[in-house]
């Protein structure tokens, strides 16, 4: 007698020659085994798709940040004397694009690229201003309290458009590294101090508020041209 309330269904036997035939259309997957069902050789085939699509779009983006970078001037520069941006300085700001999209602003500003540094975390830049007690978390709390927050229906683009202090930041952190004459790439340190340079942004007045002065700016200045991985 079934039980009330529970339906019963009878479960009919696949033969193995039905069997064989659902499994030839993913021999040629090489995450396939025989021992696989119907259900695991499609996951499988799928998870090898998308790690592909996933390779691609880490590209994308990686080239896409690279262009949002200010350009390099090397008319004259020989391939040694040609400086360009470090792992640690593009991907610090990513992470700044990043974290203005978290706080849905329109622009990606100063004290984003600030962040940016801070969440990368491993560039000596990163290092410095924990070591001076500027943590992401203080220096998000400033950010919100200085500039507010934005709309909650507000979304803000893939990739906000650098602020005016922004760029000159930028621009100023491949102009000093050109005029230093010296090989290497522009740093996540460079990038910083060109926060620092632009006295009237919201990012400088954050450096500021923490005890960030020009003794400290010069304190960094003196190994700018390191990236090390901090440990």
């Amino acid at each position: 007698m079934a039980t009330q309330g529970l339906s019963v269904f009878s479960i009919t036997p696949i033969s193995s020659a039905s069997a064989q035939s659902r499994t030839k259309p993913f021999e040629h997957s090489s995450n396939f085994t025989p021992q696989s069902t119907f259900l695991g050789a499609k996951l499988s085939t799928q998870l090898s798709n998308s790690s592909l699509v996933a390779s691609k779009r880490r590209g994308y983006a990686v080239a896409t940040i690279s262009f949002s970078l200010p350009n390099i001037k090397t008319e004259g520069l020989n391939n040694d004397e040609r400086a360009k941006w470090s792992a640690r300085s593009i991907k610090s700001f990513a992470m700044g694009e990043l974290e203005a999209r978290k706080l849905k602003y329109p622009n990606t500003g100063t004290e984003a690229l600030l962040m940016g540094i801070l969440v990368e975390g491993t560039s000596l830049a990163a290092k410095f201003l924990r070591e001076n007690g500027i943590t992401l978390f203080k220096v998000r709390d400033e950010v919100v309290n200085l500039i507010g927050k934005s709309d909650m229906y507000f979304f803000s683009p893939e990739h906000p458009p650098l602020t005016e202090p922004a760029q000159k930041a930028l621009d100023w952190a491949v102009e000093e590294k050109l005029k230093s004459g010296e090989s290497g790439e522009i740093t996540a340190a460079h990038i910083l101090l060109g926060i620092w340079s632009q006295k009237e942004s919201a990012g400088h007045k954050i450096l500021a508020g923490f005890g960030f002065d020009d003794a400290k700016a010069a304190e960094l200045a003196k190994n700018m041209d390191k990236d090390t991985i901090y440990k």
